[in-house]
């Protein structure tokens, strides 16, 4: 690929752009040149995901009821192995020379875990494994008992032969026995060494880590023992051995550790089945998955939620379809059992008397395990179940599972765990509702007090002699907090709609988020505890757009004041900027013109004096740059202000009573009347 490396080079100088700049990255380059892709990085994470791999391999022979030991080993020179019991890579040829042993760690998507083949469910359907392993290790070394010989393939540099005693390494594609064994025996060892030149240099595997995992996959295959080896010089670690027979159950009871349980161990089981299209000869045809369901789980007397997922035999941290239908299936089950046991305690809660899943999963151990066929994962890390059919099938098994426990009839089932349980859920819907009330309570003190300030407040130095800009939005908010001189002007943005004071009740205008927001950046409280004493602005200057939208704002903050803040009002305090309609370019020169009268009458004039001009029209003050802004609307010596009085405070309620209020006869009334006057005859 060097040439397409040179061409590369010559294009970025030259800027050509032709059809041998095309690169094609074929079998194992595309790992190396992209492992992030394949292992999800370069650092400890991607490096462990190698050994998790092969690991996976193992424990899919076992799970399919082929193996009873997978050992795991670390070597003192940076190695990996992994050695299992279980029937041996294929030795046979597959390709011309070629063996099917070659082909599993040389091409991508290779594999016995793809159709109706060797495994019914597997880790996953992408058949990268093996091959990504070789791809991003120096040296691999595979051996394979069966037929009664132990077969050897070693890979250097991805390159498939073998070491001479001498260490010097020769290209083949043929297999070496180094040794027999009985007739019966077989299994795999597959030994890396990974390639510390792709990986991060502070990357490693870290053995507790793999120690935890290990202990997991030994509740996922009940027999299966699994033995862990540091044979690093530095270590002084002992073998350790896994094992477990219970499945999930004891996983359930092994997280539980020593908190008392609320509720016995509730165990789940079911299965079901989809259809997916999927490659049959090279044309996608409909089969049918069956899906196993395996849960289990318990509530215990903690706070903490630990839900494990599994997906075959590996596990889901980041969860997916499989654990989102349990979860919801589980928390629609626990409110229909809240609701048929009509808990007092929930009867004051009225409409917030239903469990969230938060209320739910207090205390809840659980895992969660579903195994189908070819499994789609968000990712080769396979992290999070992707399959979108998983959800309504571990739902659906869930549902009935926790409702036959919570009605009694289930095995295991006591009306004394079920009490203690909805008890427990209860309690922690009757914190929760309590907390956000308190909450709520603290936001609105503060809110309605003196301190704490909105967090879309740009602030000004100077108090009370500064001033505060009212502006509509973030669009006209950017232009205003850049112009504005931040010593002595404050600029806060409406972002929502500011509630119709004269319309609304207290209630409705308190949990007004922009009608507090003005209340809090003023600090002078609201209705009769208003003090203008303790306003923290000597200037309230509202700034909206000279359009419809911006008379409506304005109309809505001033019946807000009018009757929350009135005195602002009667000592002078408010004030309405003029913004300008147009701007007339005369060369050179910008004038600025604040009505279409005005605008009509200096086209006039300069047509008269057969002056060349250009009109622009200003939408909204999100459309002017910074110096226009400035100019028209912030500078005292060049803007222009309004002051609003406490009459056009009555004469803005008033409109609003009219037009937006209860009465219908008003509004109709004020509408005939006004007809004439926009151009419309009204047939009523």
């Amino acid at each position: 690929m060097q040439k397409g490396t040179t061409k590369a080079n010559k294009r970025n100088t030259s800027g050509s752009y032709d059809a041998d700049d095309i690169e094609v990255l074929e079998g194992l380059e595309a790992v190396r040149k992209r492992p992030g892709m394949y292992i999800g990085g370069t650092g400890s994470g991607g490096l462990t995901h190698l050994l998790w791999e092969i690991i996976d391999n193992g424990v899919d022979e076992a799970a399919a009821g082929h193996a009873k030991l997978v050992d795991v080993i670390f070597h003192p020179d940076g190695s990996y192995e992994v050695a299992d019991d279980g029937r041996g890579i294929p030795i046979e040829k597959k390709d011309g020379d070629i063996t099917a042993l070659e082909v599993v760690f040389t091409e991508l998507h290779a594999g016995g875990k793809f159709g109706t083949g060797a495994y019914a469910a597997s880790g996953g359907l992408h058949g990268v494994g093996a091959s990504v392993v070789n791809a991003l290790s120096t040296r691999l070394e595979v051996e394979v008992d069966r037929k009664g010989s132990t077969h050897k393939l070693e890979f250097f540099n991805q390159l498939a032969g073998h070491f001479g005693s001498g260490g010097r390494f020769t290209a083949s594609h043929s297999l070496k026995k180094v040794g027999k064994v009985s007739s019966g025996r077989t299994g795999t060892r597959v030994r890396f060494w990974p390639d510390r030149d792709i990986f991060d240099q502070e990357a490693n595997i870290d053995y507790e880590e793999v120690r935890e995992r290990l202990g997991q996959v030994c509740f996922l295959v009940p027999g299966l023992k699994i033995r862990l080896s540091d044979k690093r010089k530095a270590s002084k670690r002992t073998p350790e051995e896994f094992v477990s027979k219970g499945g999930l159950a004891d996983y359930v009871e092994f997280l539980s550790g020593d908190t008392a349980p609320v509720t016995g161990l509730v165990r789940i089981e079911g299965s079901g089945e989809f259809t997916e299209k999927v490659p049959v000869d090279g044309k996608l045809t409909e089969v049918t998955r069956e899906c196993q369901v395996d849960v289990a789980l318990r509530w215990v007397n903690d706070y903490q939620t630990k839900v494990i997922s599994f997906v075959n035999t590996i596990p889901t941290p980041d969860g997916g379809t499989h654990v989102a239908g349990f979860e919801r299936s589980l928390t629609a089950a626990v409110n229909q059992a809240i609701a048929a046991a009509d808990l007092r305690k929930l009867r004051k809660l009225k409409d917030d008397a239903k469990a969230q899943k938060e209320d739910v999963q207090e205390g809840l151990i659980a895992v969660v395990r579903a195994v189908f066929p070819e499994p789609q994962f968000r990712g080769q890390t396979k992290r999070e179940l992707g399959t979108p059919e998983l959800q309504k099938i571990v739902g659906a098994v869930a549902r009935d599972g926790v409702k036959a426990w919570f009605d009694g009839v289930a095995k295991g089932s006591k009306k004394i765990h079920v009490k203690a349980i909805l008890d427990k859920v209860s309690d922690a819907i009757v914190n929760r509702v309590s907390t956000k009330q308190a909450l709520d309570n603290r936001r609105k003190a503060a809110q309605l007090g003196n301190s704490g300030l909105p967090d879309k407040l740009a602030d000004c130095r100077l108090h009370p002699e500064g001033e505060l800009l009212i502006v509509e939005g973030d669009s006209a908010a950017g232009p205003a907090k850049r112009a504005r001189d931040s010593a002595w002007q404050a600029v806060l943005p409406l972002r929502g709609k500011v509630v119709n004071a004269g319309k609304g009740t207290k209630k409705a205008v308190l949990d007004n988020a922009e009608a507090t927001a003005l209340f809090t950046a003023i600090g002078a409280g609201s209705g009769p505890e208003f003090d203008l004493e303790a306003r923290r602005y000597e200037r309230l200057i509202l700034l909206a757009d000279a359009d419809v939208d911006g008379s409506h704002i304005r109309c809505l903050v001033l019946t807000l004041i009018f009757h929350y803040m009135r005195p602002l009002l009667a000592g002078g305090h408010v004030y309405a900027a003029q913004p300008p309609t147009h701007a007339i370019i005369i060369g050179q020169d910008k004038e600025f013109v604040y009505s279409e009268a005005a605008l009509d009458d200096r086209v006039f004039e300069l047509a008269k004096k057969g002056r060349k001009y250009r009109v622009t029209r200003f939408k909204g003050l999100g459309e002017m740059d910074d110096d226009e802004l400035l100019e028209t609307t912030l500078n005292p010596a060049s803007r222009v202000l309004r002051r609003i009085t406490l009459d056009d405070g009555k004469a803005a309620d008033k409109a609003f009573s009219v037009m937006m209020g209860a009465p219908v006869e008003p509004r109709k009334d004020f509408i005939i009347r006004n007809s004439q006057a926009y151009g419309h005859a009204l047939d009523v």
